[in-house]
């Protein structure tokens, strides 16, 4: 089988690729990623070298590059997780987050009906929890939950789930849909919350939480949600969608706290210097005050439970950081360094 995988250069589609390229030999995998910022070709070393392993440079949004390549390559199946994918970026500028998220998908939906005869492939579109909006203290998001997305990023995702499913019920096109709660692990990088929080413990610099850090996210350790996609592509039913989360619901200062201990206690720093560098910033816009997932209907139809808890899966993530920090230094450059700044202007001074 030759399975199309876009955006496979980044946090999550790199771990997709360097877990199944090697497990899966008999299989052919064509990464297309754009390599943005948050893309990392060294995080694919252990394959790039593979016989079944094909990296190919291009921008889903040019759609007669992405028709070139489907000509090309043919795939059987397409494993989609190319996005623009953090809220802060989407609030200051939303226009790649639509071009990207709902032009992008559009164009690998339209590739997919030109080479595919009717119930022919199938196309594996990677979401997010988002979608749904917020929660109250009590409950979680199903497959049924309706959409209320409160960010551009989510509205995003959101209108590009939506022509997932349109494609399915319209054309026949086989689809199946994922929405995953948030992700963490070793490679991620470093604007979302933990491995931020990780490289300025270690800089010594501001550790920023929105509002009083109340709000809840449910983690999902990479490695699991890697497992949980592959166990949709191959028992999930066409046309179904199916929420993946860690059980891991954690308020973000219970995050950083947790953070700081486990730097402190791998790395040597006093532990109280570090909490003292937590500084509460104004609330970012619309922000959802919890997220969490109820993964059932995966566990009952496909057979996949995560097997890392938030204890264990952090202090695997804390001591990747630890011991990676030539990687940190690659991907943090001043471009980044500056964003950051903009985006957290009451640290710019020590950004």
């Amino acid at each position: 089988m030759r399975i199309l995988v876009t955006g496979g250069a980044g946090f999550i589609g790199s771990n997709f690729l360097t877990r199944y390229v090697l497990r899966h030999p008999e299989h052919d995998f064509i990464n297309v990623d754009k390599l943005t910022y948050a893309a990392n070709p060294h995080s694919l070393t252990k394959v790039a070298l593979k016989p079944n392993y094909t990296f190919v440079h291009a921008d889903i949004v040019d759609a007669e590059r992405i028709d070139a390549i489907f000509e090309e390559y043919r795939p059987d199946a397409v494993v989609h997780f190319a996005a623009e994918s953090h809220v802060d970026r989407s609030i200051l500028d939303p226009r790649d987050f639509l071009r990207t998220n709902v032009e992008g998908t559009f164009n690998l939906l339209q590739a997919c009906r030109r080479i595919w005869k009717r119930d022919e492939g199938f196309f594996h579109h990677v979401s997010t929890d988002e979608v749904y909006g917020s929660l109250g203290a009590e409950g979680l998001f199903t497959e049924d939950s309706p959409y209320d997305p409160s960010s551009p990023y989510s509205a995003c995702k959101a209108a590009s789930d939506h022509l997932v499913r349109a494609w399915h019920r319209t054309y026949g096109l086989p689809v199946k849909i994922t929405n995953c709660s948030n992700n963490y692990g070793p490679r991620q990088f470093p604007e979302k919350l933990i491995p931020l929080m990780i490289t300025r413990c270690l800089e010594g610099r501001p550790l920023p939480i929105y509002g009083n850090g109340t709000n809840v996210r449910d983690w999902l350790y990479v490695d699991d949600h890697s497992d949980a996609i592959w166990a949709v592509m191959e028992r999930g039913r066409v046309g179904e969608t199916y929420n993946i989360g860690g059980n891991s619901e954690q308020r973000n200062i219970d995050v950083v706290e947790r953070v700081c201990e486990l730097v402190a206690r791998e790395a040597g720093i006093p532990e109280s210097q570090l909490t003292s560098l937590i500084t509460y910033v104004p609330d970012r816009p619309g922000h959802d005050a919890r997220y969490a997932v109820d993964a059932s209907k995966l566990r009952d139809e496909c057979g996949w439970e995560p097997t890392e808890t938030f204890t264990t899966g952090l202090e695997k993530t804390v001591r990747w950081y630890l011991g990676n920090q030539e990687w940190v230094n690659q991907v943090t450059t001043g471009e980044y360094r500056e964003w950051v700044s903009r985006r957290y202007p009451e640290a710019a001074k020590t950004v």
